[in-house]
This record gives C-alpha cells, sequence and structure tokens, in this order.
C-alpha cells in the first residue's frame, strides 16, 4: 500500500507540473510571448509524460496478474492527471487563439 500511494503522490507531481506549465503558457501568450508559450506546453507534455508513465507502469502490473487495493489518493491522482492533461490541451487551442489576434 505505501508503494502504492507513493506512486499516486508522484502522478500527482508531474501532474501539477505540467498543469502549471500550461497555465503559464496561456499567460505568456496573453503577453504576446510565444516563443516562451511554445516552450511551456512543451515542458507541460514532458511532465505529463513522466506522470503518464507513473500510470503505465501501474496499469501494467494489474494487467500481468499482480493484485492492489484502489485507495482515495490514487483515485485522486487519476483525477489530476486526467484534469492536467485537458488543461494542456486547451492551453494549446488558447495560445493558438491569442496568436491570431
Amino acid at each position: 500500500m505505501e508503494a502504492l500511494t507513493e506512486t499516486a503522490f508522484q502522478i500527482i507531481l508531474y501532474a501539477g507540473n505540467g498543469k502549471a506549465n500550461a497555465m503559464e503558457a496561456i499567460q505568456e501568450a496573453k503577453a504576446g510571448n510565444f516563443d516562451r508559450a511554445e516552450e511551456l506546453i512543451k515542458e507541460a507534455g514532458e511532465e505529463l509524460g513522466k506522470a503518464h508513465s507513473y500510470q503505465t507502469n501501474l496499469l501494467t502490473k494489474e494487467a500481468s496478474g499482480e493484485d492492489f487495493s484502489v485507495n482515495v489518493m490514487l483515485i485522486h491522482s487519476q483525477d489530476h492527471l486526467m484534469t492536467s492533461m485537458t488543461v494542456r490541451d486547451l492551453a494549446e487551442e488558447i495560445v493558438e487563439v491569442y496568436r491570431t489576434r
């Protein structure tokens, strides 16, 4: 259970970093700093990729028959990851909207 909670915290950490980068990208685009906005979107993707790697590891373990009980922290981490991925996707679109203004 301790390892599962640790994995959940890693997912939350990297997902949070990704979401923060995406939100910062929107602010940079709003200020007209499109190169920086693109860098931040890329960084967001890298951070979310790390979180997704932890998630994939859990899925692989479960698919191979490893049994573990799901706790609230893991559920929270999954929610956090999916929300952060959505924020990154929307940030990409918002940056493009600012770019074409």
